[in-house]
């Protein structure tokens, strides 16, 4: 039986994450991103809809949610997973929001604040490569699949090393799988030759 902190610190790190920023910060424009291109509220269709500055701050603040679910389940206990699971929790949370109907984001902005706490070398690690891609194909999906594969596999070798905790590898595997399907449509768009190119729409 999991502990009761445990069970507090995931259903915590779920409110937090699903807090709908996108939404929130849309609202100060009188513009929802759901009714603009992918209808997700995370960064990138926050630029479509509501332009650079603001989509600026709403990333901010969904890099914040991830940072503030690990921060607040270790406060919440001693166990190490519960700040880890609540990271997780917090991503699913942002990917699937109770407070908008269960829409949400990708969940890539909060995987990678959760992963700033639990890893950071492995996020510094991914972003490079995130930039790269971007750069290369102007495809954000792929860069932020891609970066979120590779945050696991650094995470991984760096709990190999004994520089982090099993539980921050599972967490980072959890993340990157609730990423890849949040990101399902896109892949079939790319493997189609139809995705959405930053800078296209």
């Amino acid at each position: 039986m999991p502990g009761v902190d445990l069970v507090v610190a995931v259903v915590v790190g779920y409110l937090v994450g699903a807090v709908p920023s996108g939404v929130l910060i849309g609202r100060l424009r009188g513009v929802d991103p759901r009714d603009s291109g992918s209808g997700r509220t995370g960064t990138t269709n926050a630029i479509r809809a509501l332009g650079l500055r603001w989509a600026a701050a709403v990333a901010v603040m969904d890099v914040a949610k991830g940072i503030v679910a690990v921060i607040v389940g270790n406060a919440l206990g001693a166990d190490p997973w519960c700040g880890a699971l609540a990271g997780v929790a917090a991503v699913v949370g942002h990917v699937r929001s109770l407070f908008i109907g269960f829409h949400g984001g990708r969940g890539v902005a909060t995987g990678a604040g959760a992963m700033l706490v639990l890893a950071p070398l492995a996020v510094l690690v991914a972003l490079p490569e995130f930039a790269i891609i971007l750069w290369a194909t102007r495809l954000v999906s792929l860069g932020s699949i891609s970066a979120s594969i590779t945050v696991a596999i650094v995470t991984a070798a760096l709990f190999l090393v004994g520089w982090v905790g099993v539980e921050a590898v599972v967490a980072s595997v959890l993340i990157a799988l609730v990423v890849l399907l949040a990101h399902a449509d896109n892949i079939r768009r790319i493997l189609a030759g139809t995705e959405r190119r930053i800078g296209s729409d």
